[in-house]
Formats: C-alpha cells, sequence, structure tokens
C-alpha cells in the first residue's frame, strides 16, 4: 500500500506533538489535535475501527489536555509533573483489561476488523496513557512505551509503514520524554521555579 498525504501529515503532526508533549509544551494539545483528525480517516480506511474509534475520543481528550495543562494547577495555573497514586494506577490497568475484553470481542463478533483483540488492546490502553498524560502524571510515558511497541507490530500487517516507523520515533520520544519528566519531578519536589512552557 503507497503511503498516502494524510499518513505523510499524520507522521509530521504526529512526530511534533509527542515532542512538544516532552517539552511540556501546551502547544502539544493543539498539535495532537490536527494528528488525530487526519488518524480517524486513516484508521478507518484501514479497517482498524477500535483504533478509529480512540481518535474520536481523543478529539475530546485534546481540548481537555490543552485547558488541564493551562489551568488545572495550584490556584487555576499551569498543571506540573506528578506521579499517579497507586491505586489510580492499579485501577486503570484492570479497567484497561476488561474495556479491551469487551471491545475485542465486540469488534470480533460483529465486525470485519483486522486484529479485534490487539487493536482493542492498544486502543484501551491508550486512553490509559492519555488519560494520565492529561493529569501530566509520570507514569504516563510507561503506558504510552508498551503501546507504542504493539503498534510498531500492527501497522506493518496492515501495510502502513511510515505510520509503524512513526510509532519507532514516538517510542524514542517517549524515552526523551520520560528523562525530562523525570527531571521536573526533581524539580518540583525541590520547590525548584519552572520555565515557562513555550
Amino acid at each position: 500500500m503507497p503511503m498516502s498525504p494524510l499518513e505523510i501529515a499524520g507522521f509530521v503532526s504526529g512526530v511534533l506533538a509527542v515532542w512538544l508533549t516532552a517539552k511540556e509544551s501546551p502547544w502539544c494539545w493543539p498539535t495532537g489535535l490536527v494528528n488525530v483528525s487526519l488518524y480517524i480517516v486513516i484508521c478507518w480506511q484501514a479497517r482498524l475501527y477500535a483504533d478509529t474509534g480512540l481518535q474520536v475520543v481523543y478529539v475530546f481528550v485534546c481540548i481537555y489536555g490543552w485547558w488541564e495543562w493551562l489551568h488545572g494547577g495550584k490556584g487555576g495555573g499551569r498543571l506540573t509533573v506528578s506521579r499517579a497514586p497507586r491505586s489510580t494506577l492499579m485501577g486503570l490497568t484492570v479497567a484497561g483489561a476488561v474495556f479491551a475484553a469487551l471491545l475485542g470481542y465486540g469488534f470480533h463478533r460483529f465486525t470485519d476488523a483486522s486484529f479485534p483483540y490487539l487493536d482493542s488492546t492498544l486502543t484501551s490502553y491508550s486512553l490509559v496513557a492519555q488519560w494520565l498524560q492529561t493529569k501530566k502524571q509520570i507514569e504516563t510515558w510507561w503506558f504510552w512505551i508498551a503501546v507504542d511497541v504493539g503498534y510498531i507490530g500492527l501497522y506493518p500487517a496492515k501495510g502502513l509503514w511510515l505510520t509503524a516507523l512513526l510509532y519507532a520515533i514516538f517510542l524514542g520520544l517517549c524515552l526523551m520524554g520520560l528523562k525530562a519528566w523525570k527531571r521536573s519531578l526533581t524539580a518540583v519536589a525541590a520547590g525548584e521555579p519552572l520555565p515557562e512552557a513555550a
């Protein structure tokens, strides 16, 4: 399958969005909004219906995340990097597994979806990662790393080679983001002033 202009645009906007996330720039959210809008079409055309639905959800999450990063901190100010409570992580992990199983069964039973269980699992845990990202909780990166590895395996099977490369780049950016957010977390704990977000 040849690379489409949509996939190329999705590639560029996706790299930029994750890079901006790693840099803690609130501009990651409107850039991500462009990216997910493109991937609604790309995933639908590839019959990755769970992933299509995920991109639709991301539209709303991007809007919420943008607001949260700008106004969700103390006194309605900028949100800082934090850790998620262990109970939250356990709850999200279990909820992700249940949602993945139900979604996978539904797509397997009632549609012509490609890789319904894998697609549903990656979709479910992408939602978990995205929720943690809106709250600027550092554990988001561990979920994104796991999801990206899965997508690197899925997309070539659908002939979406550029998208697979995009997720390989995402994986590298996730490692960069994890390192950068660890520095921010240390700075917040030490009470150091944070640099202004771009």
